[in-house]
């Protein structure tokens, strides 16, 4: 995010909190992975204006994805903190929930709860983590039993962020809790479980370089084959405009393949321009990554979606054999009604190929079966490949000969 626009949505943020004075009580639904020009910690800016509005008396929670990346400043400004639990995220609602309670009840025992934390210099991303499989199903399946204990209210694993180049790109256990002793302890326990389970953590699907994972495409005798284009992921921080799957699928001439989607605002446009049905000449892909490549195809325009603002239209374009979604914003095609409003069955294809790490909650029981590309993009999948300027080193993978042993800390607000 550029400077400016970060600085004018904070103040827009702190200008209306300020006209909520006097307030008791903060909420903040954070995630932890934004990255804004010249900031090492835009979220820690972010709580630390709040707290300066707010003042010192009031209880702030916040509740984030477990693959944000937490810092000292963060938790030094909170007395409430919960993370998501699953990945795919499927307890968003649910940890905003926990979040809140912890707040209102705090409010109305006026008993302070406070928040310790150990950080674990251990990196990977959420492809590498999901909850779904081992070892995290396990480490986070610890979490409720943890809750359960005296003086502990709400018990956190953090995965961080792994494309951020920063400092505070890490691995964390974060307690919530009234005894400063058991939060602690707590933290300690859970961030030494993540560290010994380092080693064991690998992707779930099928997962291989494009050309192998096509190759399994080709020959399979099932479908629909859902094939995840990992590299470029738009939730996962990908810019969703590469065209290398779609580049692969037409040197195979392969038939049958639905390709959802490719970010290309000007193809978008001019597939509005000569209207459904037309056949149109498109360069696709390339119109926001520098380092990727576009395609030309010739293609008929199937379905136009409108529904008001030009950033928010969708082209189905259909090309020997594939069917391609264009959009012209970065969007996920994660959820059966993506397709359905575009005209779309995704279970009725060959292949479908999405954006994306492990699958969706709807479309991994649709995958026969389900393959991970490690394709190439910004949030590729090649971690100890990844250029590691300034993050906190030593760190897993990046480094591997070193010892660890995990050192709670407190917020600065638990420290009397």
């Amino acid at each position: 995010m550029s400077r400016a626009a970060y600085e004018t949505f904070k103040a827009e943020f702190l200008d209306r909190l300020q006209g909520a004075l006097p307030v008791d009580g903060l909420y903040l639904a954070m995630h932890g992975a934004i990255n804004v020009e010249g900031m090492d910690d835009a979220e820690g800016d972010w709580i630390a204006a709040a707290r300066l509005v707010v003042g010192p008396d009031c209880m702030i929670a916040a509740s984030y994805d477990l693959h944000g990346n937490v810092s000292q400043k963060i938790v030094d400004q909170l007395d409430i903190f919960a993370a998501y639990r699953t990945a795919p995220h499927i307890d968003v609602r649910d940890t905003m929930v926990r979040a809140w309670s912890m707040l209102v009840d705090a409010l109305r025992t006026g008993k302070r709860p406070g928040v310790a934390w150990a950080p674990v210099p251990v990196l990977w991303p959420g492809e590498r983590t999901s909850t779904e499989v081992e070892p995290a199903k396990r480490l986070y399946g610890m979490l409720p039993d943890v809750d359960q204990r005296d003086g502990i209210l709400d018990a956190n694993l953090m995965i961080g962020y792994v494309w951020a180049d920063e400092p505070r790109a890490t691995a964390c256990a974060i307690v919530t809790a009234t005894d400063k002793r058991a939060a602690a302890q707590a933290a300690e326990e859970l961030a030494l479980s993540y560290w010994n389970a380092r080693d064991d953590f690998a992707f779930g699907p099928v997962t291989g370089v494009l050309d192998a994972m096509l190759d399994i495409a080709e020959n399979a005798s099932t479908a629909p084959v859902v094939l995840a284009d990992s590299a470029d992921n738009p939730t996962g921080g990908g810019v969703g405009d590469r065209a290398d799957v779609l580049k692969a699928l037409l040197a195979r001439r392969f038939d049958g393949a639905l390709l959802a989607g490719i970010v290309d605002r000007p193809a978008v446009a001019a597939c509005f321009a000569v209207g459904k049905g037309a056949r149109i000449e498109l360069d696709i892909g390339a119109t926001l990554d520098p380092s990727s490549v576009p395609v030309h195809i010739e293609a008929d325009v199937v379905f136009l979606d409108d529904p008001g603002a030009a950033a928010e239209r969708q082209a189905v374009v259909r090309t020997s054999g594939i069917t391609v979604v264009l959009a012209a914003r970065r969007r996920p095609y994660h959820n059966i009604t993506d397709f359905t409003r575009l005209g779309l069955d995704p279970k009725s294809v060959r292949m479908l190929v999405v954006k994306s790490g492990y699958l969706s909650p709807e479309l991994a029981p649709i995958a026969n079966p389900n393959l991970m590309a490690l394709t190439q993009g910004v949030v590729n999948q090649d971690i100890e490949g990844l250029v590691s300027r300034r993050r906190t080193r030593p760190a897993f993978p990046f480094d591997r000969d070193f010892d660890y042993a995990p050192r709670a800390r407190l917020s600065a607000r638990w420290q009397d």
